[in-house]
């Protein structure tokens, strides 16, 4: 008989403590093995396709500081939602039961995928990434709107959520992700040398996960990776999502029919559908998430929306 697993239908307040003090938290064990194996064989069946970023132009580390490695560059693989059934498991992100109240805790009802997902790889020795983002950028000090975190009159919002699912294990020591714990509540710049990992290493952490771990910050916190030192290769597949009305990435109206890519659509739960919405307010008939996991039309009365049909010949204003 299959086990039940039941979850918080809200995000806790431990989270919420835990997320609002660092910028980050760790849900443990939203994949299982099977899944995550699921994820892997899918992987290696397309590893000819990954692509490595050996020019100096998309390199992500400057050569011959801290964050550097010894050569070889990170991997990327796209497509992870356009796999028919080896999708499966990657697409249940992003709508996973343990993971939606968390979603509408930071994000908001009616959050939506912002970016498309992809695989992100390291072999021993290759490059992490310089470290970026912040509420006030890490390297311009200027404000930063689009990723920035903010907290008034009881809601937590974060303009941008990074949402990196591990699908190996990552040891204290190994490196990979790394992240500067309530940077996302910063005023200033980092100091010269930090953002290489050069100077005040002992405020860079790299948290330690397993794989099936989800680590979700958000954009508003200094955050990279370290070079990759363990014999395993790395791999994390990283989501963007963003609350209902904002938008970072384009891609959502980039290909045939105005949508993303036509294949991320086969087999989609109701509820995996709503995430896949373009940006626009809630009232406007958005398909929202409920806390049983069926989805519900948000609306406003017929007769406003009557009313702006007569007045402007759409739907919608």
């Amino acid at each position: 008989m299959e086990q039940v697993v039941e979850y918080p239908l809200e995000m806790t307040e431990d989270e919420r403590y835990l997320f609002d003090l660092n910028g980050y938290i760790i849900v443990r064990g939203v994949l299982n093995e099977e899944e995550v194996k699921e994820c892997n064989d899918a992987i290696d069946r397309r590893q000819s396709k990954m692509i490595e970023r050996k020019d100096v132009e998309l390199r992500n580390a400057v050569k011959g500081t801290a964050l550097y490695g010894n050569g070889p560059g990170r991997k990327d693989l796209g497509g992870v939602l356009e796999w028919g059934e080896d999708s499966t498991v990657f697409k249940s992100i992003l709508a996973h039961p343990r993971l939606v109240p968390i979603f509408h805790g930071i994000l908001g009802e009616g959050y939506r995928m912002d970016h498309l997902p992809f695989v992100i790889a390291q072999d021993k020795g290759a490059e992490g990434f310089q470290l970026h983002g912040g509420t006030i950028d890490c390297t311009s000090g200027r404000y930063n709107p689009h990723l920035a975190y903010s907290y008034h009159h009881g809601m937590m919002r974060s303009a941008l959520l990074g949402c990196n699912v591990m699908l190996t294990d990552h040891n204290a020591g190994d490196g990979g992700f790394c992240v500067v714990p309530g940077s996302h509540k910063s005023n200033f710049k980092m100091p010269k040398g930090m953002v290489d990992g050069d100077k005040y290493q002992e405020y860079i952490q790299q948290p330690s996960t397993k794989a099936g771990d989800v680590v979700l910050f958000s954009e508003g916190t200094v955050h990279g990776a370290m070079a990759w030192n363990s014999d395993q290769q790395r791999r994390v597949c990283l989501y963007r999502f963003s609350p209902s009305t904002n938008v970072y990435g384009r891609s959502y109206f980039g290909h045939n029919g105005g949508g993303w890519p036509e294949a991320m659509y086969e087999n989609l739960t109701d509820a995996q559908r709503c995430v896949l919405e373009p940006p626009y307010a809630n009232r406007l008939d958005r398909p929202i998430i409920q806390d049983n996991g069926e989805v519900k039309i948000s609306s406003r009365s017929e007769r406003k929306k009557q009313h702006d049909k007569d007045l402007f010949g759409t739907n919608y204003f």
